[in-house]
Protein backbone atom coordinates (compact mmCIF):
# COMPACT_ATOMS: atom_id res chain seq x y z
CA UNK A 1 0.00 0.00 0.00
CA UNK A 2 1.40 3.36 -1.00
CA UNK A 3 2.04 6.62 0.76
CA UNK A 4 1.28 9.94 -0.87
CA UNK A 5 0.58 13.44 0.25
CA UNK A 6 -0.02 13.54 4.00
CA UNK A 7 -0.33 9.76 4.40
CA UNK A 8 2.93 8.41 5.76
CA UNK A 9 2.05 5.27 7.79
CA UNK A 10 4.71 6.15 10.36
CA UNK A 11 3.16 4.00 13.10
CA UNK A 12 1.63 1.40 10.79
CA UNK A 13 4.98 0.47 9.21
CA UNK A 14 5.92 -1.66 12.23
CA UNK A 15 2.79 -3.81 11.83
CA UNK A 16 2.42 -3.98 8.05
CA UNK A 17 4.40 -7.10 7.21
CA UNK A 18 2.94 -9.05 10.14
CA UNK A 19 -0.71 -8.37 9.32
CA UNK A 20 -2.19 -11.76 8.26
CA UNK A 21 -4.60 -10.28 5.71
CA UNK A 22 -1.74 -8.58 3.89
CA UNK A 23 0.53 -11.62 3.99
CA UNK A 24 -2.27 -13.72 2.46
CA UNK A 25 -3.38 -11.11 -0.10
CA UNK A 26 -3.51 -12.84 -3.52
CA UNK A 27 -2.21 -9.90 -5.54
CA UNK A 28 1.51 -10.71 -5.54
CA UNK A 29 1.31 -13.46 -8.18
CA UNK A 30 -0.93 -11.23 -10.30
CA UNK A 31 1.58 -8.36 -10.33
CA UNK A 32 4.56 -10.66 -10.89
CA UNK A 33 2.72 -12.16 -13.87
CA UNK A 34 2.10 -8.65 -15.20
CA UNK A 35 5.84 -8.00 -14.94
CA UNK A 36 6.54 -11.27 -16.76
CA UNK A 37 4.13 -10.28 -19.54
CA UNK A 38 5.72 -6.83 -19.89
CA UNK A 39 9.33 -8.01 -19.80
CA UNK A 40 10.19 -5.05 -17.56
CA UNK A 41 11.56 -2.76 -16.38
CA UNK A 42 8.86 -2.06 -13.77
CA UNK A 43 8.02 1.10 -11.85
CA UNK A 44 6.02 0.41 -8.69
CA UNK A 45 4.35 3.44 -7.11
CA UNK A 46 3.72 3.18 -3.38
CA UNK A 47 6.11 0.27 -2.99
CA UNK A 48 5.86 0.37 0.81
CA UNK A 49 7.77 -2.41 2.57
CA UNK A 50 8.41 -4.28 -0.68
CA UNK A 51 5.62 -6.83 -0.31
CA UNK A 52 5.11 -6.88 -4.10
CA UNK A 53 8.38 -5.26 -5.17
CA UNK A 54 10.69 -7.94 -3.76
CA UNK A 55 8.91 -10.95 -5.36
CA UNK A 56 8.96 -9.03 -8.66
CA UNK A 57 12.71 -8.55 -8.37
CA UNK A 58 13.18 -12.19 -7.36
CA UNK A 59 11.38 -13.14 -10.58
CA UNK A 60 14.20 -11.50 -12.52
CA UNK A 61 12.80 -8.03 -13.20
CA UNK A 62 14.43 -4.65 -12.72
CA UNK A 63 12.14 -2.67 -10.40
CA UNK A 64 12.14 0.96 -9.33
CA UNK A 65 10.05 1.50 -6.21
CA UNK A 66 8.78 4.97 -5.35
CA UNK A 67 7.29 5.90 -1.97
CA UNK A 68 6.92 8.97 0.21
CA UNK A 69 6.89 7.20 3.58
CA UNK A 70 10.30 7.12 5.24
CA UNK A 71 9.08 4.51 7.72
CA UNK A 72 7.81 2.10 5.09
CA UNK A 73 10.91 2.64 2.91
CA UNK A 74 13.12 1.84 5.89
CA UNK A 75 11.34 -1.52 6.28
CA UNK A 76 11.82 -2.19 2.57
CA UNK A 77 15.54 -1.41 2.76
CA UNK A 78 15.91 -3.67 5.78
CA UNK A 79 14.29 -6.56 3.92
CA UNK A 80 16.21 -5.83 0.73
CA UNK A 81 19.50 -6.11 2.62
CA UNK A 82 18.68 -9.76 3.36
CA UNK A 83 18.15 -10.60 -0.32
CA UNK A 84 20.77 -12.02 -2.67
CA UNK A 85 23.11 -9.65 -4.45
CA UNK A 86 21.34 -10.38 -7.74
CA UNK A 87 17.99 -9.26 -6.31
CA UNK A 88 19.52 -6.19 -4.64
CA UNK A 89 21.06 -5.16 -7.96
CA UNK A 90 17.65 -5.21 -9.64
CA UNK A 91 16.02 -2.82 -7.14
CA UNK A 92 16.19 0.96 -6.93
CA UNK A 93 14.25 2.75 -4.19
CA UNK A 94 13.26 6.39 -4.67
CA UNK A 95 11.66 8.81 -2.21
CA UNK A 96 8.93 10.72 -4.01
CA UNK A 97 5.32 11.75 -4.42
CA UNK A 98 3.33 9.81 -6.99
CA UNK A 99 1.63 13.02 -8.10
CA UNK A 100 4.88 14.58 -9.34
CA UNK A 101 8.03 12.64 -10.13
CA UNK A 102 10.63 12.62 -12.88
CA UNK A 103 12.88 9.58 -13.12
CA UNK A 104 14.20 10.46 -16.58
CA UNK A 105 13.52 7.03 -17.99
CA UNK A 106 10.68 4.90 -19.36
CA UNK A 107 9.14 1.66 -18.11
CA UNK A 108 7.32 -1.18 -19.82
CA UNK A 109 5.06 -1.53 -16.79
CA UNK A 110 3.88 0.87 -14.08
CA UNK A 111 2.02 -0.69 -11.15
CA UNK A 112 0.21 0.72 -8.12
CA UNK A 113 -0.57 -2.32 -5.96
CA UNK A 114 -2.98 -2.38 -3.02
CA UNK A 115 -4.93 0.85 -3.37
CA UNK A 116 -2.46 3.75 -3.02
CA UNK A 117 -4.28 5.52 -5.87
CA UNK A 118 -7.13 5.95 -3.37
CA UNK A 119 -5.03 8.34 -1.30
CA UNK A 120 -5.37 10.85 -4.15
CA UNK A 121 -8.43 12.69 -2.90
CA UNK A 122 -8.97 15.28 -5.65
CA UNK A 123 -9.35 15.03 -9.41
CA UNK A 124 -6.40 17.40 -9.78
CA UNK A 125 -4.17 15.01 -7.80
CA UNK A 126 -5.46 11.99 -9.71
CA UNK A 127 -4.79 13.62 -13.08
CA UNK A 128 -1.34 14.78 -11.95
CA UNK A 129 -0.44 11.22 -10.99
CA UNK A 130 -1.72 9.80 -14.27
CA UNK A 131 0.17 12.47 -16.24
CA UNK A 132 3.40 11.55 -14.42
CA UNK A 133 2.78 7.88 -15.17
CA UNK A 134 2.08 8.56 -18.83
CA UNK A 135 5.40 10.42 -19.16
CA UNK A 136 7.20 7.35 -17.81
CA UNK A 137 5.54 4.68 -19.95
CA UNK A 138 7.53 3.23 -22.81
CA UNK A 139 5.69 2.90 -26.15
CA UNK A 140 3.17 0.09 -25.72
CA UNK A 141 3.73 0.15 -21.95
CA UNK A 142 1.02 -0.79 -19.48
CA UNK A 143 -0.41 0.66 -16.27
CA UNK A 144 -1.91 -1.82 -13.79
CA UNK A 145 -3.46 -0.88 -10.46
CA UNK A 146 -6.20 -1.90 -8.04
CA UNK A 147 -8.70 -0.13 -5.81
CA UNK A 148 -11.46 -1.54 -3.65
CA UNK A 149 -14.84 -1.78 -5.31
CA UNK A 150 -17.08 0.28 -3.02
CA UNK A 151 -19.85 -1.58 -1.23
CA UNK A 152 -22.88 0.67 -0.88
CA UNK A 153 -23.99 -1.38 2.10
CA UNK A 154 -20.70 -0.88 3.94
CA UNK A 155 -20.47 2.80 3.02
CA UNK A 156 -23.81 3.58 4.60
CA UNK A 157 -23.58 1.22 7.57
CA UNK A 158 -23.60 3.32 10.79
CA UNK A 159 -21.79 0.50 12.62
CA UNK A 160 -18.68 1.31 10.54
CA UNK A 161 -18.40 4.64 12.35
CA UNK A 162 -17.37 2.70 15.46
CA UNK A 163 -14.28 0.45 15.73
CA UNK A 164 -14.86 -3.06 14.38
CA UNK A 165 -12.43 -6.03 14.34
CA UNK A 166 -10.33 -6.02 11.17
CA UNK A 167 -8.70 -9.42 10.80
CA UNK A 168 -7.34 -11.93 13.26
CA UNK A 169 -5.01 -10.90 16.12
CA UNK A 170 -1.34 -11.56 15.41
CA UNK A 171 2.04 -11.65 17.11
CA UNK A 172 5.09 -9.51 16.38
CA UNK A 173 8.60 -11.04 16.33
CA UNK A 174 9.32 -9.60 19.76
CA UNK A 175 6.33 -11.42 21.24
CA UNK A 176 3.90 -8.51 21.48
CA UNK A 177 0.30 -9.35 20.59
CA UNK A 178 -1.66 -7.09 18.27
CA UNK A 179 -5.43 -6.78 17.88
CA UNK A 180 -6.45 -4.69 14.90
CA UNK A 181 -9.61 -2.62 14.44
CA UNK A 182 -10.85 -0.16 11.84
CA UNK A 183 -13.51 2.51 11.61
CA UNK A 184 -14.73 5.32 9.39
CA UNK A 185 -13.75 8.36 11.47
CA UNK A 186 -15.33 10.52 8.77
CA UNK A 187 -17.51 9.66 5.81
CA UNK A 188 -18.35 12.15 3.07
CA UNK A 189 -20.69 10.51 0.57
CA UNK A 190 -20.60 13.57 -1.70
CA UNK A 191 -16.84 13.77 -2.17
CA UNK A 192 -16.52 9.97 -1.88
CA UNK A 193 -13.83 10.31 0.77
CA UNK A 194 -13.53 8.04 3.81
CA UNK A 195 -11.45 9.04 6.82
CA UNK A 196 -10.36 5.51 7.64
CA UNK A 197 -8.68 4.84 10.97
CA UNK A 198 -6.60 1.71 11.53
CA UNK A 199 -6.30 0.98 15.23
CA UNK A 200 -3.72 -1.42 16.63
CA UNK A 201 -3.99 -2.44 20.28
CA UNK A 202 -0.55 -3.76 21.20
CA UNK A 203 -0.19 -5.91 24.31
CA UNK A 204 3.32 -6.23 25.77
CA UNK A 205 4.63 -9.19 27.77
CA UNK A 206 3.79 -7.41 31.04
CA UNK A 207 0.18 -6.93 29.96
CA UNK A 208 0.53 -3.23 29.17
CA UNK A 209 -1.70 -2.20 26.27
CA UNK A 210 -0.72 0.58 23.87
CA UNK A 211 -3.16 1.92 21.27
CA UNK A 212 -1.65 3.01 17.95
CA UNK A 213 -3.84 4.84 15.43
CA UNK A 214 -3.12 5.72 11.80
CA UNK A 215 -5.45 8.00 9.83
CA UNK A 216 -5.81 7.02 6.17
CA UNK A 217 -8.05 9.26 4.05
CA UNK A 218 -9.24 7.28 1.04
CA UNK A 219 -11.14 8.31 -2.07
CA UNK A 220 -13.28 5.52 -3.50
CA UNK A 221 -14.09 5.09 -7.18
CA UNK A 222 -16.82 3.39 -9.13
CA UNK A 223 -15.87 1.49 -12.26
CA UNK A 224 -17.10 3.81 -14.99
CA UNK A 225 -16.00 6.90 -13.10
CA UNK A 226 -12.50 5.43 -13.10
CA UNK A 227 -12.69 4.54 -16.78
CA UNK A 228 -13.71 8.12 -17.65
CA UNK A 229 -10.89 9.50 -15.49
CA UNK A 230 -8.34 7.36 -17.30
CA UNK A 231 -9.74 8.37 -20.67
CA UNK A 232 -9.48 12.04 -19.69
CA UNK A 233 -5.84 11.44 -18.75
CA UNK A 234 -5.06 9.91 -22.16
CA UNK A 235 -5.34 6.20 -21.42
CA UNK A 236 -7.24 3.38 -23.05
CA UNK A 237 -8.66 0.83 -20.60
CA UNK A 238 -7.71 -2.63 -21.81
CA UNK A 239 -9.34 -4.68 -19.06
CA UNK A 240 -11.23 -4.43 -15.77
CA UNK A 241 -11.12 -7.39 -13.39
CA UNK A 242 -13.11 -8.20 -10.29
CA UNK A 243 -10.35 -10.31 -8.72
CA UNK A 244 -6.67 -11.16 -8.98
CA UNK A 245 -7.56 -14.39 -10.76
CA UNK A 246 -8.62 -12.10 -13.65
CA UNK A 247 -12.28 -12.89 -13.25
CA UNK A 248 -14.55 -10.49 -15.17
CA UNK A 249 -15.83 -7.42 -13.38
CA UNK A 250 -19.41 -8.66 -13.17
CA UNK A 251 -22.03 -10.00 -10.79
CA UNK A 252 -21.78 -11.24 -8.13
CA UNK A 253 -20.61 -7.80 -6.98
CA UNK A 254 -16.80 -8.10 -6.70
CA UNK A 255 -14.72 -6.65 -3.83
CA UNK A 256 -11.85 -5.60 -6.09
CA UNK A 257 -11.59 -3.28 -9.09
CA UNK A 258 -8.39 -3.98 -11.04
CA UNK A 259 -7.58 -1.90 -14.10
CA UNK A 260 -5.20 -2.50 -16.99
CA UNK A 261 -4.60 0.50 -19.24
CA UNK A 262 -2.27 1.78 -21.93
CA UNK A 263 -1.47 5.25 -23.20
CA UNK A 264 -3.91 6.17 -25.97
CA UNK A 265 -2.73 6.59 -29.53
Amino acid sequence: MAMVGAVHYEAFAAFYDWTPAYAARPDVAFYVAAADDSGGPVLELGCGTGRVLLPTARAGHEVVGLDSSAAMAAECRRKLAAETEAVRDRVTLVAGDMRAFDLERAFALVTIPFRPFQHLLTVADQLACLASIRRHLAPGGTLVFDVFNPSLTALTDPARLEPFPDGEPFELPDGRRVARYARFATRDLCTQVLGVELIHEVTAADGTIRRVVDALPMRYYFRFELEHLLSRAGFDVMACYGGFDRRPFAEPYPPELIVVAQAAG
